[in-house]
Order: C-alpha cells, then structure tokens, then sequence
C-alpha cells in the first residue's frame, strides 16, 4: 500500500492540514473548506485545459491519464480520509483519477504509470506544489527534470482557483489546466 498511516490524534487531520501545519489556518477560507470536508464530496466549476502537440507530449499526457483539451465543465469528486485521498476530476468524458498521501513529509500523487512527490508551501494567499521526487513506473527519476511541472490552489473570490501546468525538457507542454470550483 502507498502512504503510511498516522496515529493518534493526527491521523483525524487531512494531509494538506498536516503537511502545511500552522500555514493551513493563513489560507483563504474557500481553500481550508475543500481540503477539511472528508468522505465523498462532488464540486462543479469551469476549466481550461491546454495540450502538447507532439507526439511525445501526447504518450506522456496519455501515461498519465491527463485530460484533454478544451474547455468547459468540470466536476471533481474528492474522498478524504486521514490517510489518503482520492482526486477524480471529469473533464470532456474523461476521468483523471489520482490518489495522495503523506511521506516523509511529502505529498505524494499517483498519476497513472507515474508518482510525484511534492513539497507544499503557502505563498501570496496560496498553496504551491514543487515536486522533489519522481518516479515512473517504479523507476527514480531527476527531479530536475520536472521544474516545468508546478501547481498553485489559491481563491477567486468566493471560489477554489487551480493552476497546474506540465512541462519537460525537449518534450515541450504536456498540459496546463486552470479554472475554479464551488466549494459549499
């Protein structure tokens, strides 16, 4: 099983909480809501996404299981639990599945044949993501390489604002998606 499970009381803590600690209370309230409801949850919104062209963006945008390009509804069904998550975000007909967890104080993210470990960190109202770890079906690979991949949670008025874009050397864009939910 990927993740590890936290005892006692902050185990009831959802993983951003934890990973950002004191950080989590200076975020916009819109943003705390999304990441403390647990269970099953659906949230609607509006996304933009963006593709890569080449053929090599298209086999690791496939890989991935990133969503396509267009723009227009999305519905994003989020199930925490305090030792994992689950993201499925439905754009155009298709379901980019992903789950996290906490490591080493990481966030880790399993996209398709790929696992991402991202170090979190609150700036200008803001959560960004900066990957430290990588691995491709099992194998490490340089974290350098993925400095085009980025993501930042922030707000938009009363709304959940995403920005996430990947990028990599000699492959160009895979995608760059952004828009915003509504987070009862």
């Amino acid at each position: 099983m990927d993740g590890s499970v936290v005892n006692g009381a902050a185990a009831a803590t959802p993983i951003f909480a934890r990973l950002l600690g004191q950080d989590f209370e200076t975020l916009p309230s819109v943003v705390r809501r999304l990441h403390l409801c647990t269970g099953p949850v659906r949230h609607h919104g509006e996304v933009e996404v963006l593709r890569g062209g080449g053929w090599l963006s298209r086999l690791c945008a496939a890989a991935t299981r990133l969503p396509p390009a267009g723009a227009g509804p999305i519905a994003v069904d989020i199930d925490i639990r305090p030792e994992s998550e689950r993201w499925i975000r439905h754009v155009r007909g298709h379901a980019m599945s992903s789950r996290l967890w906490e490591r080493d104080g990481l966030l880790c993210e399993r996209l398709g044949l790929v696992r991402f470990g991202f170090r979190l960190g609150v700036r200008d109202d803001g959560i960004e993501w900066t990957v430290e770890r990588v691995h491709a079906l099992g194998i490490p690979l340089p974290a350098r390489w993925f400095g085009g991949v980025r993501a930042r949670e922030s707000a938009r008025g009363d709304r959940y604002a995403f920005d996430v874009r990947a990028a990599l050397p000699g492959i160009g864009l895979l995608v760059h998606y952004r828009g915003w939910l509504d987070v009862g």
